[in-house]
């Protein structure tokens, strides 16, 4: 009896209330440049391959060198090509390089030299097991051989230097106290010009060393981690470091104010507060297999693979510079008959190898992207938006006109013999050169009800208005009609477009399709009444209501849904189901019939928030921070946004193994660590993936739109939490 007189309530106030949707949320950002890092990735040149890299450096010049067995390597047309600038140091035996005062300088088999200073930097040395040198103050220099060491100064020339009678592995030179640092297999010693070497440290498997913290603090690499000694005293400052991306360290070098580490399995930077920036995949590098770490030119970093150089650039940028470039992105290559498409490449990374192809959700895909234009075309009033609205507006409208069912939307449509996924699905149009997509899900509904609602708000013209009306109209009426289902071509219901109560309410209340549904078709049906004001869609609302307890389904608490014996939904969180409750909230709160219904549906979405808070999902947050929220985690969109990659090629990527990461308890929504990765480190998705997933991808063959990143960001302006 409650629930009727709440209802007898509610239906009493007749007109829709006044929306409580404001574009003035609580919290607003000031968009400013922040570092933007990306790759550019350098591969060795056919004719080099199975060459062996062992050195990278940059001088002030700009020029990049890398050592190989096969002689110094230059860059050109972004691969890594044999060096001919030099031709007299093409024909010597280059052993070892560095760079001194941002000049390159050479150790060959016969001396130490360089083309800079005139050429007048030569020291010939007799050592023909020469490795390793290491630039001093006034350019002298330490020399390494096969258990020889010796020291090159311009006032005695070349001295020998007694050490341990093993291979070094390392040397490096401390500037602030004028010595030289030897590391061998198991100890560090330390040589002073005119003194004595010294051991400083004794260890196992200790494998590189550089110097941090101006100077200040002297990093040793081992096999398992790293170690920390005062540069002064020598005494250790720390434990072996083992939470790392990965123990095994091959290289460490400080560049600006971070601390970078090589490893068989990548690079990462340790910054100044305790984060790990990790650099990993192909997204970041020709392989993982680090072998030297330098500067770069500019504000960049040169990380060397077995396979090739990778230049990781930092560029200060705003987050509508980033816009710039996604949609640069979507459309010069990810626009099919004004869809919102994915790109797939026959060779891995590959863009000329790419091709458009269609998918089950092309409305959907199509309707987030057509969502961000609208955004940006009520913030900019941009003519470019403008015509993108209008171009992806007719995709979707013609999924509704190319088949023969009124208020049906096709999944996509494609000129016939073209089409290419899920072919068993495709029907041939009126017009013999089309097919059309049949079982259209309730994901596809979705997407046209939460676009068409903003494009018939924010677009100028009437006309144009009004065939988005349509099309609600259209929809809801065939959905009413035909008992709550989306019917087929062969009269029987898809799949997934279900929302009656015999199927809504046939499923336990831990199962959210249930809560889902119920919030799906009353979001449709409020939306059709605002704009088309047909009493029948308000009266069947409430009719699910009051008969049916859809409200009481809209408030099942997430708490609840869990996985449920012999029901396979349950198996795993259906993250797609998060993407689509949270399109829905929005035609949901702000075309609510009352202010009370307002008010539960607010609660609704803020308890389904608190679950997937811990993801920092930027559009979850901000589609919450619509409602009016006071917290709606703004930091942690801004956030998301920074580190979402520029590159959304679907590189394989793998984190499963890192040492640094803090893993969770197995749970029913796959969040596999305690904190959630930076977009830019772990698998490319849309928002119906696992943003906990830490392996996934698929090897390069497929680049994503840019309207993973476009959406919240415009969405973010609209609503002036971005400004």
């Amino acid at each position: 009896m409650r629930t009727n007189i709440l209802f007898a309530a509610i239906c009493s106030v007749f007109i829709t209330a006044p929306s409580a949707f404001s574009r003035d949320v609580s919290q607003s950002y000031d968009d400013r440049p922040f570092l933007q890092d990306f790759a550019e990735k350098i591969p060795l040149c056919e004719e080099l391959a199975g060459a062996e890299l062992s050195a990278v450096r940059s001088d002030r010049n700009g020029r990049i060198l890398v050592l190989s067995d096969k002689g110094l390597l230059g860059v050109h047309n972004r691969e890594l090509v044999p060096d001919h600038l030099y031709r007299p140091i093409r024909d010597m035996q280059v052993k070892s390089m560095e760079t001194y005062r941002d000049q390159f300088i050479y150790l060959t088999d016969k001396a130490v030299l360089s083309n800079a200073w005139a050429g007048k930097i030569y020291a010939p040395h007799k050592m023909p097991d020469a490795g390793l040198f290491e630039m001093g103050r006034d350019f002298d220099f330490l020399l390494a051989g096969e258990g020889t060491l010796a020291y090159f100064s311009k006032a005695k020339g070349l001295e020998a230097v007694k050490a341990a009678q093993t291979q070094a592995r390392r040397l490096l030179f401390d500037r602030r106290r004028s010595r030289f640092f030897i590391l061998f297999d198991n100890q560090i010693c330390c040589y002073v010009s005119g003194k004595k070497c010294r051991r400083i440290f004794e260890g196992e498997n200790l494998t590189c060393l550089g110097l941090t913290n101006n100077n200040r603090i002297l990093v040793v690499g081992i096999r398992d981690g790293y170690i920390e000694l005062d540069a002064g005293s020598f005494r250790q400052r720390s434990g072996v470091q083992r939470k790392l991306p990965w123990i095994d360290i091959r290289c460490v070098i400080q560049v600006g104010k971070a601390v970078w580490f090589g490893t068989p399995k990548g690079a990462f930077a340790l910054q100044p507060e305790g984060r790990i920036d990790y650099y990993a995949s192909k997204r970041w590098l020709v392989d993982d297999d680090v072998i030297d770490i330098s500067k770069g030119p500019g504000n960049s970093v040169l990380v060397l693979s077995s396979s090739g150089l990778s230049i990781i650039r930092f560029r200060r940028m705003t987050l509508q510079q980033k816009a710039v470039h996604f949609d640069r992105l979507t459309r010069s290559r990810h626009i099919r008959h004004g869809f919102n498409s994915g790109l797939a490449m026959s060779k891995p990374g590959d863009l000329s190898t790419g091709t458009l192809f269609d998918s089950d959700n092309d409305g959907l895909w199509t309707a987030m992207y057509l969502a961000g234009e609208l955004y940006r075309y009520a913030v900019t009033k941009s003519r470019d938006a403008l015509q993108n609205c209008y171009e992806s507006f007719e995709a979707m409208e013609r999924l509704s006109h190319v088949n023969h069912m009124k208020g049906h939307p096709s999944r996509s449509f494609e000129r016939a013999g073209y089409q290419l996924s899920d072919k068993s699905r495709w029907q041939p149009a009126a017009d013999p050169n089309w097919t059309w997509k049949a079982t259209t899900s309730s994901d596809e509904i979705v997407g046209h009800f939460y676009v068409y609602s903003i494009f018939a708000e924010e677009i100028p013209d009437g006309k144009w208005r009004d065939r988005a009306v349509t099309l609600m109209d259209d929809i809801m009426d065939h959905i009413v009609r035909n008992d709550w289902y989306l019917i087929d071509y062969d009269g029987k219901p898809t799949l997934w477009g279900k929302w009656n109560p015999d199927y809504v309410n046939g499923f336990p209340k831990q199962v959210g399709d249930r809560r889902l549904n119920s919030i799906e078709i009353i979001a449709f049906l409020q939306t059709a009444y605002h704009f088309t004001g047909k009493k029948i869609y308000k009266d069947k609302a409430f009719e699910l209501f009051e008969k049916h307890g859809y409200l009481d389904n809209i408030m099942i608490p997430m708490s609840r849904i869990g996985r449920v014996p012999g029901i396979d939904l349950t198996t795993e969180w259906n993250h797609s189901d998060d993407e689509l409750a949270f399109l829905s909230y929005w035609n949901l709160y702000k075309y609510a019939f009352t202010d009370e219904l307002r008010e539960k549906y607010r609660r609704a979405i803020m308890d389904h928030w608190e679950v997937e808070r811990p993801e920092k999902n930027p559009l979850w947050n901000l589609i919450y921070a619509m409602t009016g929220a006071d917290e709606f985690d703004l930091e942690q969109t801004i956030w998301s946004l920074k580190e979402f990659p520029l590159d959304t090629i679907s590189w394989s990527v793998a984190n499963s193994h890192r040492k640094d990461l803090e893993f969770a308890e197995p749970d029913f929504r796959d969040q596999t660590t305690r904190e959630v990765l930076p977009p830019d480190e772990r698998p490319m998705s849309k928002y119906n993936g696992n943003a906990f997933r830490l392996d996934g991808g698929s090897g390069g063959h497929r680049e994503y739109s840019g309207d993973i990143f476009l959406l919240p960001y415009w969405l973010g302006r609209y609503l002036e939490a971005i400004k």
